[in-house]
């Protein structure tokens, strides 16, 4: 199944529509859909869509050769021997030139690893061979930095060719809600924090049968898929992944800032930097700083979190219980998950979706104001799930995934908490925003009735 992915579709129908020849790189970790983006783009066009190998570098010749024979028609291409890339493109460019057409190169990075100088090779065949054709040059891989190096950073040979790029990310919680037959807010969010924007991971674990089933099926077991997922996402990645998996177990059990991240790891700051600027950078961590701070780049308030909630999900409760995996101790593990899931995991996920579907909000005009920064304030002894403002107005929030229904004694609590705090208290106009997965008590729904400046939802819709 393809959903989502309407804003990707309709940059490259754009490139595709121009007069001028196109070159897209694509790029963004593995399973994340990029190939199927690609494949649904080049439906009903002429294309071709050649699959890189882990091979040497003959072996991908041959395959290139045998995709432009079916594209050309011309059989006997199949079995004819070319010492150059550049004879092969010559042939695709010339057949039917008046026709646009598409060229693929998915899982690039494997021409690069059989051949250092492939991507001089692909520069020179641009430069001379494509750009002032009727052409359309997708290159698509997997392994970000590689990509980033080759494709679109200032030193490689590449650079300034390109007339566009994807970096594909996983999909937002209201784009993974059509893949599931659950209408239920809370199943939906459930397994959203397992399987995340990921359609991979989606695909594998459905709603068809019970999270718990799901998890046993796919993740638990030695021989399940996910089993060892971010030991392949990581492999190809980075050096020393034993020192990258031990700080994402540590920020996964809470862990967030990077004096905590040290302690723990008994390893210097300035030591544990450049490990966290690449997991930031492999897109893996995000830093966060609270969003009213007036120069984010200088605060020392930044916390680190795991931004795909498979892999933090599974360094969670996975990597920390290996050993009791590997023993086929699968039944002491899965009740670990049960008595923690919600608490530790599930609770702050349904944060994140709350500010998505804030967002929601608020490009469609639905709240007081337009505002232009939305994350969470940290400062002292206070925590707030969620801040938002303009110039005049802010909305201040609080998430809760419990059984129990919100009170009225969380507003005064956050109204306490606003007033001692001068950042939050300085605006002229102040909004309340609650998120529950319960619900909220006749009390509190009163109130908001009666003040106008409260908002509330019950799981992702506005009560």
């Amino acid at each position: 199944m393809f959903l989502g992915r309407e804003e990707e579709l309709r940059f490259l129908e754009e490139e595709y529509s121009k007069k001028r020849s196109s070159f897209i790189v694509v790029y963004g970790r593995r399973r994340v859909g990029k190939t199927t983006l690609i494949k649904e783009f080049i439906k009903n066009k002429k294309s071709l869509y050649f699959l890189a190998s882990e091979e040497i570098e003959n072996e991908n010749k041959k395959g290139l050769m045998e995709k432009a024979s079916i594209m050309t028609g011309q059989e006997y291409l199949k079995n004819a021997k070319f010492d150059k890339w550049d004879d092969i493109f010559d042939i695709i460019v010339k057949y039917n030139k008046e026709e646009k057409k598409v060229i693929v190169i998915d899982e690039f990075q494997y021409l690069v690893n059989s051949n250092r100088a492939y991507s001089s090779i692909l520069q020179r065949i641009w430069d001379e061979k494509l750009k002032d054709e009727n052409v359309m040059l997708i290159i698509c891989g997997s392994y970000i930095s590689m990509m980033i190096r080759e494709t679109l950073s200032y030193g490689s040979p590449l650079y300034g060719r390109r007339t566009g790029q994807i970096n594909l990310k996983p999909l937002k919680f209201r784009d993974t809600m059509s893949f599931y037959t659950s209408n239920s807010n809370e199943d939906l969010i459930n397994f959203y924090s397992v399987t995340g924007g990921v359609p991979k991971y989606i695909e594998l674990i459905k709603d068809d049968s019970d999270l718990y089933e799901s998890i046993t099926k796919n993740i638990l077991r030695k021989d399940s898929f996910l089993y060892d997922e971010p030991i392949f996402l990581m492999d190809k990645e980075v050096n020393e992944v034993s020192n990258y998996f031990s700080i994402l177990k540590v920020i996964a059990n809470g862990n967030r800032k990077i004096g905590d991240i040290s302690g723990v790891l008994e390893m210097q700051s300035s030591r544990l930097s450049p490990y966290l600027k690449t997991l930031t950078d492999l897109e893996i961590l995000e830093k966060r700083i609270p969003v009213t701070e007036k120069q984010p780049e200088k605060s020392r308030k930044g916390l680190y979190f795991i931004k795909d909630n498979f892999i933090n999900f599974w360094f969670r409760f996975i990597f920390n219980n290996k050993g009791e995996l590997e023993i086929g101790n699968i039944e002491y593990v899965l009740q670990k998950i049960k008595n923690n899931l919600t608490d530790n995991h599930t609770s702050f996920v349904y944060e994140d979706v709350a500010r998505e579907i804030l967002w929601e909000e608020n490009t469609k005009n639905k709240l007081p104001f337009r505002f232009s920064k939305l994350g969470s304030y940290w400062g002292g002894s206070v925590e707030i799930d969620i801040v938002a403002y303009d110039k005049d107005n802010i909305l201040i929030g609080e998430c809760k995934y419990t059984k129990k229904e919100i009170d009225v004694d969380l507003f005064f609590d956050l109204q306490k908490k606003v007033n001692k705090t001068v950042e939050l208290n300085e605006y002229e106009n102040k909004y309340f925003v609650f998120f529950s997965k319960s619900g909220f008590t006749k009390k509190m729904k009163k109130l908001s009735e009666e003040r106008k400046d409260i908002f509330l939802y019950k799981g992702i819709e506005r009560v």
